[in-house]
């Protein structure tokens, strides 16, 4: 491990901090983020660090305060607004208590704070307060855990470090461990960092830099000596079998997700009906996971505790391992997910009941599959990929401990009460409304259009992640581009709905990327101008390729993926006026759109017993932005507005003023009403949806 520190970058930070908060807390941020930005050192809002300054109050008194991470604060991009400061003298005075319950300790240290609307400070404030040193950093090193969770910690933590650190028992954060740590310190002063047991790490000095390298010494020596220990074997199990090629677990991960997403959704009423509340997927498959994946210890290692009890509200304490064969058959999938939960509510009753707290949902976040590797499954992206991110590290850590000795987490009654600690649970935030459509997974063909753009946006502002696919990739990075902020629920992919296999390709990447599919958005297609008399055949059957054989064709690949989903979800067709009120010289695309209407009521005859409602949108006169402009209207306008004498704004205000309510209609509308059958409100299925303002002659018969 090479220590990150940078004098060009540390003095940028100073520049742009030290005005207002000064050097110290400058380079506090700094080598905060330096600590966060390396997963072998914290994960997702672990860890914590301090400075210790002096602060000027109300009344204009110098005072020392304690700034240190507030809780639920990210080291990786943590501000000094993330680093709120405390009185220092009234926390170190509460060091004489024998005795000091959480509810106690939080209100002291509440009550010390400088700004009262500040962020809770972390809850090993009072440990950061109760040690001497002006900088403190805390860490859940990779390389620690491995020699901690074992059934001797002191023989491999003093044969990494000798005498340099001190080594602590597990004790749960708190006041009694800010007491053991700081007692610690006080029997060996020249000690170099604290070793806290299936826990981490405590490092300090006089300066940022200086807390921040012995961090970072004190982690490459226990990697060097986990090195040497196993003889330059990887991390990973020693003996391991080769897992098998990329492709082949490529191929296996698009059969495996649909049908463990499935199965972890819940059925749930609503005041619509039964729905599901349905999870997303982020697996690892990395060449050392799949063949941890696929070792006779992987079941074993998987169902044992945490590397850190931190982890356990993120991924729970265990996680399921499943064979191949397993991983595919939804019947087998029950039966272990039933078994899974069954020991959850046991451990419940038995670790937690008796703290108070209402039972968790007793469902598996982690399933590991043989020959594949960890795959995390949560109501969010961004919640999967964190809970993926330990689940990497996690089974890491337990292979190199297994090798070093002996595997030995901590016990379930102790990872009980931190699993369940009112003080952990306050990391995740308080509860809110989830958006409608949180859980689900759309998949938007031609999403590179006004319309698709449209549709893409209304999803994700429903809360759902989406695949957008295009035959343009120029054009559909531009709207990635568009939609950056959500990048962790917008996946895109380049695809000729015309080729079949480049269709299926694009189901399996969605399902890869996500876990499956819930709303398939058949929403490409392109226009060919020309009346019958003169009509090129070759054209108008690749018209008939992309708005009708290829709608067929996404109907295709998503039967499969709903059949082994079993939760229901809904497809909705991208129809056109023209379906209903064709035009002179529209031929081909009126045909063709009308072939892929038809398409969506066959699809709604034959998807029904799956739960599957199909709809269709029969939208018109949709122009899109200059960014993302109407590819309809690009083929067509120009003799629109010759056959009218008008210009661009005129054939706009053309087509909305034929219209019964006189609107534009805006690709966002037409989003809104994906969204509409999407959440499924109604027990609406074989429909279609106008969305054009009005237009008698079109409307639905």
């Amino acid at each position: 491990m090479i220590g990150l520190w940078n004098d060009d970058e540390a003095g940028a930070f100073c520049a742009r901090y030290a005005p207002e908060h000064g050097e110290a807390l400058a380079l506090r941020v700094y080598t905060s983020r330096l600590l966060g930005r390396d997963p072998s050192l914290v994960l997702h809002g672990g860890g914590n660090t301090s400075v210790k300054l002096v602060r000027r109050d109300l009344l204009g008194r110098d005072v020392e305060v304690l700034c240190v991470k507030g809780s639920g604060s990210d080291l990786a991009s943590v501000e000094p607004a993330g680093l709120p400061a405390v009185r220092l003298q009234p926390l170190r005075e509460l060091r004489q208590l024998p005795a000091l319950d959480d509810r106690q300790m939080v209100s002291a240290v509440r009550g010390a704070l400088l700004d009262s609307a500040a962020p809770n400070p972390s809850v090993e404030a009072l440990l950061h307060a109760f040690l001497p040193h002006t900088f403190v950093d805390h860490t859940h090193a990779d390389a620690i855990l491995v020699l901690t969770d074992q059934p001797d910690p002191a023989r491999h933590v003093y044969g990494a470090f000798g005498d340099d650190v001190v080594l602590l028992p597990w004790i749960m954060p708190g006041f009694p461990l800010a007491k053991a740590v700081a007692d610690a310190f006080e029997r060996a002063p020249r000690c170099r960092g604290i070793v806290l047991a299936k826990h981490g790490l405590f490092t300090f000095g006089a300066t940022a830099r200086e807390s921040y390298e012995r961090t970072i010494e004190l982690v490459e020596r226990a990697r060097r000596y986990v090195h040497t220990e196993l003889g330059g074997q990887p991390s990973m199990l020693a003996g391991e079998p080769p897992p098998p090629p990329p492709e082949q677990r490529r191929a296996l991960l698009a059969r495996v997700l649909p049908c463990l997403r499935g199965a972890l959704a819940t059925a749930v009423e609503t005041p619509f009906g039964r729905d599901f509340q349905r999870v997303v997927a982020d697996a690892r498959t990395a060449d050392d996971l799949a063949a941890f994946a696929q070792h006779e210890m992987a079941r074993p290692l998987c169902t044992s505790n945490p590397i850190t009890p931190d982890h356990v509200l993120r991924t729970k304490g265990h996680y399921l391992w499943l064979s191949r064969t397993e991983a595919v058959d939804a019947q087998v999938v029950h039966r272990e997910l039933a078994v899974y939960e069954s020991h959850y509510r046991r451990y419940y009753d038995a670790c937690a009941a008796s703290l108070g707290a209402p039972m968790d949902t007793p469902k598996p976040v982690v399933i590991v599959v043989e020959g594949l590797g960890p795959i995390a499954f949560a109501a969010t992206p961004k919640a999967a990929r964190i809970a993926a991110d330990i689940a990497e590290h996690t089974l890491r850590v337990k292979a190199a401990a297994h090798a070093l000795g002996d595997y030995v987490p901590l016990d379930d009654h102790e990872l009980a009460r931190m699993e369940y600690w009112p003080l952990e649970r306050a990391k995740l935030g308080a509860a809110t409304s989830p958006p409608p459509l949180q859980g689900q997974i759309a998949l938007v063909t031609g999403a590179a259009g006004a319309i698709g753009c449209g549709v893409v946006e209304a999803l994700l502002a429903a809360g759902a992640a989406v695949f957008a696919s295009d035959v343009d990739a120029a054009r559909l990075a531009v709207v990635g581009e568009r939609f950056a902020a959500a990048k962790d629920r917008l996946a895109t992919g380049v695809a000729d709905l015309t080729d079949a296999d480049a269709v299926q390709a694009m189901f399996d990447d969605c399902v890869r990327r996500f876990g499956g599919v819930d709303c398939v958005v058949p929403n490409a297609g392109i226009a060919y101008a020309s009346p019958l008399e003169s009509m090129d055949a070759a054209r108008f059957e690749h018209t008939f390729a992309v708005n009708s054989t290829a709608t067929m064709l996404v109907l295709r690949a998503a039967a499969p993926v709903f059949r082994a989903q079993r939760t229901g979800g809904s497809v909705v067709v991208q129809a056109s006026k023209n379906v209903f009120a064709p035009g002179k010289g529209f031929g081909a695309y009126s045909a063709s759109k009308a072939a892929a209407l038809q398409l969506m009521r066959i699809a709604a005859l034959e998807l029904c017993e799956l739960g599957v409602h199909c709809n269709a949108v029969n939208a018109d006169a949709v122009f899109g932005d200059d960014e993302v402009p109407s590819l309809l209207w690009q083929e067509v306008g120009e003799e629109r507005m010759r056959t009218r004498g008008l210009d661009a704004a005129g054939l706009r205000a053309y087509y909305r003023d034929r219209s019964l309510l006189k609107v534009p209609v805006l690709p966002r509308h037409v989003g809104e009403a994906v969204v509409f059958f999407a959440a499924r409100r109604t027990p609406t299925t074989g429909a279609v949806l106008p969305v054009d303002g009005g237009l008698p002659e079109a409307f639905p018969r």
